[in-house]
Parts: structure tokens; C-alpha cells; sequence
């Protein structure tokens, strides 16, 4: 992938380096709340090859994003074809993320976000990015607010991944942004 260059971050695909954080967030408690497990971190570098893989053969995914001012990579933010609900059609595109939580409340999601939703718009001419997350997570949603995602309560869903076990993590709400809403809302910004 051709890194995406923000104002603050690089959106690159995972090195080697990158390793220990990705374990970190995929196992610190605050970070994996809304998940009904935590990886070790052999399970941690096998998803990370996952993800980079995927980088690799698409050209975009959920990528690592750096601070370009330091080199630090601070979790993932991006872009990913979605297979595993089967209400939406073939090629649909998800936007998410996940931050280590010392670099929570600074703006990096939506700002690596908006990049991805011109990827995505600009570049790969997508007519649609969804997004998904459990009801009670308010920092995703929040996310997808500012970005202009809009609810639609009519495909909120069970996720068929979480076991019953984690009842409360079942739930999870949906958004969407079609390309016409995604430029309206940059022509009404300018």
C-alpha cells in the first residue's frame, strides 16, 4: 500500500516493529471492552500477518497508523471488505479502528478516518462504507457521528461472532455514508 499522509499521522501497512503495540491493544482490558476476547500475543502476530496480507493483496485495510513526528505507531485505522453478515451484499467496505488508549481524546480516529473515507470515495469509488459497533460503545459511535455516518436502526443486528455467553456484547448498531452523502457534507464544509 501507498502510505496516506494526514496532518499528524502516516496510515502504512504493519512492520515488524509494530508487534508489541498491536498485542497491547489487543489485549489491554480498556481497549478490548466491546470484545468477548483478548489475544495472546502468538494470536496477536498471527492477525497482524492477517491484516498485512490483506494490505498487501487489496492495497488498503485496517493499517497501522504512526505519528509522522515520532515514528510511533498507535494502533490501526482503516478500511475492509466485510464478509461476515450476511444481510449486506458482496464487496461491502467497513471503516474501523482501534488506538491504544494513551492516545485516546486527540483526534486521530477521525482524522485517519477521514482519510480513509476519500480513499475509499476518491480512489477505490466506492458507493458506500459502513460501520458497526456494540450499542453501548459511545467512543465508536461518537466517531462515526463526526464523520457524517448516519444510523440506520433497521439493520442494528446480533453479531453472529459473539457468544452467549457475552449477552451485552451481542448488540451492535449500524452506520452507513454513501459517496453522495460524504460529498454534500465536504461541499458544505468548504
Amino acid at each position: 500500500m501507498t502510505p496516506i499522509r494526514t496532518e499528524r499521522l502516516i496510515l502504512r501497512n504493519w512492520e515488524d516493529r509494530d508487534r508489541e503495540l498491536f498485542h497491547r491493544i489487543n489485549s489491554d482490558e480498556h481497549v478490548m471492552e466491546f470484545f468477548p476476547f483478548r489475544r495472546d500475543r502468538a494470536q496477536a502476530d498471527a492477525k497482524m500477518d492477517e491484516l498485512r496480507a490483506v494490505i498487501d493483496r487489496d492495497g488498503f485495510g485496517f493499517a497501522a497508523a504512526e505519528i509522522a513526528a515520532t515514528g510511533q505507531c498507535i494502533g490501526f485505522v482503516g478500511i475492509t471488505p466485510t464478509d461476515y453478515l450476511p444481510f449486506l451484499p458482496a464487496g461491502t467496505i467497513e471503516i474501523g479502528w482501534r488506538l491504544a488508549p494513551d492516545f485516546w481524546g486527540r483526534g486521530y480516529v477521525t482524522e485517519a478516518a477521514e482519510a480513509w473515507l476519500a480513499y475509499g470515495f476518491e480512489t477505490l469509488g466506492l458507493d458506500e462504507i459502513v460501520s458497526v459497533a456494540v450499542e453501548d460503545n459511545h467512543r465508536s459511535t461518537a466517531v462515526m457521528k463526526r464523520l457524517g455516518m448516519i444510523a440506520d436502526p433497521a439493520s442494528d443486528f446480533d453479531h453472529p461472532g459473539i457468544p452467549d455467553s457475552h449477552a451485552r456484547l451481542k448488540r451492535h448498531v449500524f452506520y452507513r455514508l454513501s459517496r453522495r452523502e460524504w460529498q454534500a457534507r465536504k461541499k458544505a464544509a468548504r
